[in-house]
């Protein structure tokens, strides 16, 4: 489809003419940072600009980093010591790079929860959406193996638990594990492997950066009314936009300095506050923690994980259909990947002509009960694997997929829209300029 009509790149000088001619880096630059940009845009869409500084921010800090670490099992966790301890401003550069992961998920679930609330994924920004599902799923295992490289009992512990998972695939399973830790268990090989792995996906994260960008700066940006930019002319789609640079960048930077003030308030007085106190010490393969947990950001779907035991109906049904092929174990499994695929597919599960919440009366109590089930996830996740917790954790994950399977299709047919703005320049009229005296012009959604 064709973009938004805006002004391209004219190289004015001789030199930049020379350079535009042979490689116009220069006006994909200008066309980046001058993109028309629907000018309605409200504060949630300034997740984007901190989730490309921590971006930055990871891969900068880590590699520096791996000047000082070690990537063997008798060295690690002493290596790690020896960054907070002896190297000029390791302990800040290793704190950085630990809180900078936990900022990253903030940031990332803000944009996910954004998106799945104003509509992002509907037409045309199906691709932008699942392009931005695999970049999740590579923060996730990279922060998974980013995790085990200090070593200590819960890094350890913690790869132990979700390298075993693999095993409970049928058929390939076994194969699939011990490729994965480099042998019969985890060791030095599985170390090494993550390692490199560790630092081999951030840049691929990168990349898929670039065309997530791409693909949006293709299709234009969504707002919070879900109306799409005029595109009949030009001047028609100037009232609808601003240009990205001033304004937007203007506005972006500064919930950046606002969001890094509170970061490295994190950082520099609460550093271990999101940690766990075993992974200071060193791993013991002989020693089982108490209770093994991961991050944070995994709880949710470690709780979903955990949540179907063999004692739950569809569990027995399913291992009853396929002959105990699918046990407990492997359809946690499933559950917890599961849990991320329904999110790749709600463009083609949510049946809504509306693109926005703001105008779905019914969805926005369906989608504040969906934050509320996410963060129980999430505290049952951290809970030990027992009673009252295995219950809470087995509703909240069957409303988690009701309403991607079930809620979602149904509310397309059921659901009565509020009337949503004709255009962006109403909406944006209506809300920041009503001195104007301008009109705003309702519609009805179609039936």
């Amino acid at each position: 489809m064709a973009g938004i009509p805006h002004d391209h790149y004219e190289p004015k000088t001789g030199g930049e003419r020379w350079l535009h001619r042979r490689l116009p880096v220069l006006g994909l630059v200008y066309d980046t940072i001058m993109i028309p940009t629907p000018k309605n845009l409200n504060w949630m869409w300034i997740w984007g600009i901190v989730l490309a500084f921590c971006l930055a921010l990871q891969i900068g800090t880590g590699v520096v980093l791996v000047m000082h670490y070690s990537p063997d099992t008798d060295l690690a966790f002493a290596s790690v010591e020896h960054i907070m301890r002896d190297v000029n401003g390791g302990f800040m550069l290793r704190y950085m790079h630990a809180n900078g992961a936990s900022l990253f998920f903030v940031a990332v679930y803000m944009h996910i929860f954004r998106g799945l609330y104003y509509g992002s994924y509907k037409e045309p920004r199906e691709v932008t959406w699942i392009i931005g599902i695999l970049m999740y799923l590579l923060m996730m295992g990279t922060a998974f193996m980013g995790y085990v490289l200090p070593w200590g009992q819960m890094s350890f512990w913690g790869a132990t638990v979700i390298t075993g998972l693999f095993g409970a695939i049928p058929f390939v399973g076994e194969t699939l594990q011990t490729w994965l830790l480099g042998g019969p268990a985890v060791d030095n090989y599985t170390l090494t492997r993550f390692f490199s792995l560790h630092y081999l996906m951030p840049m691929v994260l990168a990349g898929l950066t670039l065309v997530h960008i791409w693909a949006f700066h293709t299709t234009g940006n969504n707002n919070p009314t879900g109306v799409e930019v005029r595109r009949d002319s030009k001047d028609i789609a100037k009232r609808d936009t601003l240009p990205f640079w001033p304004y937007f960048v203007i506005k972006d930077l500064f919930a950046l300095v606002v969001i890094l003030a509170v970061f490295f308030a994190v950082v520099g007085f609460m550093p271990n506050y999101l940690g766990h106190p075993d992974n200071y010490i060193e791993a013991n393969p002989l020693a089982t923690p108490a209770h093994i947990v991961p991050e944070w950001y995994f709880l949710p779907f470690y709780a979903i994980l955990r949540a179907f035991t063999g004692d739950v109906w569809v569990v027995m049904g399913a291992s009853w259909i396929t002959g105990g092929i699918i046990d407990a174990k492997f359809f946690g499994v499933l559950a917890m990947f599961g849990a991320i695929a329904v999110m790749a597919l709600v463009p083609w599960l949510d049946t809504s002509r509306v693109r926005s919440g703001r105008y779905r009366p019914l969805f926005r109590w369906f989608f504040a009960l969906l934050i509320v089930d996410f963060m129980l996830l999430m505290w049952c996740g951290a809970m030990p694997a027992e009673e009252p917790y295995a219950s809470i954790s087995l509703v909240a994950a069957a409303y988690w997929f009701a309403y991607f399977l079930v809620i979602l299709p149904l509310l397309g047919v059921l659901e009565r829209p509020v009337a949503a703005p004709a255009t962006i320049e109403d909406d944006f009229n209506a809300h920041y300029a009503p001195h104007t005296g301008g009109t705003q012009t309702l519609v009805k959604p179609a039936e």
